[in-house]
C-alpha cells in the first residue's frame, strides 16, 4: 500500500471461461485474460463514477505472466487495482483466479488522453483524486498479498 494512506482502488469480477475463451488445445487463449481485465477496468470506472474516460485512454503497455490453464466452463475472479498515478498515465495489476487459483497475473498501462488532443494530458484533479483511492471505492475489493501499491505523483 502507499505511504499516502489510501487504500487501492480496485474492482473484483466474475466470468465463466466461455467456448469462444479457448484455443484448439481446450484451454483459455491468451488474448481473454486481456478482456477480463479491460472488464474489470469498466467496473471500477463505472463504480468511481469515471464512465466517461472510455475512449480517452489508450492501452500503452500490457504485461501478463500465465500461471496455470483455465477450460471451458471454469468460474474465474479478475481482481484490478491501481497500482500508480502519474501525471497523465496509470498502471493496473490485475490477477484472474481459477480452480487452480492465480491463473494469471500481470499489469496494463494507460494513458489519459483529451477530446481533441493527439498526445497524452493531465489527468483531471477530481478524476485524479478518485483513481488514487480519495474518492468512491467500489463494493468489492483486491485481496492484496502479493501485489505491491505506489499510488503517488509520479511524473509520467
Amino acid at each position: 500500500m502507499s505511504g499516502h494512506g489510501h487504500r487501492p482502488t480496485a474492482a473484483t469480477i466474475t466470468r465463466r471461461v466461455q467456448w469462444p475463451d479457448t484455443d484448439a488445445s481446450g484451454h483459455q487463449h491468451h488474448s481473454v485474460v486481456m478482456r477480463w481485465a479491460e472488464e474489470a477496468e469498466a467496473a471500477l470506472l463505472d463504480g468511481l463514477g469515471l464512465a466517461d474516460q472510455f475512449g480517452h485512454t489508450p492501452r500503452v503497455r500490457y504485461q501478463v505472466d500465465y500461471r496455470s490453464r483455465l477450460w471451458f466452463g471454469d468460474r474465474v475472479e479478475v481482481e484490478l487495482a491501481v497500482a500508480q498515478v502519474g501525471r497523465s498515465s496509470l498502471t493496473y495489476h490485475f490477477r484472474v483466479h481459477g480452480p487452480l487459483g492465480c491463473a494469471a497475473e500481470g499489469e496494463m498501462t494507460i494513458v489519459h488522453t483529451g477530446t481533441n488532443s493527439s498526445g497524452s494530458v493531465p489527468w483531471p484533479e477530481a478524476t485524479r483524486a478518485a483513481l488514487m483511492g480519495k474518492g468512491r471505492q467500489p463494493d468489492e475489493g483486491l485481496s492484496r498479498e502479493g501485489f505491491q501499491y505506489s499510488v503517488g505523483t509520479e511524473e509520467n
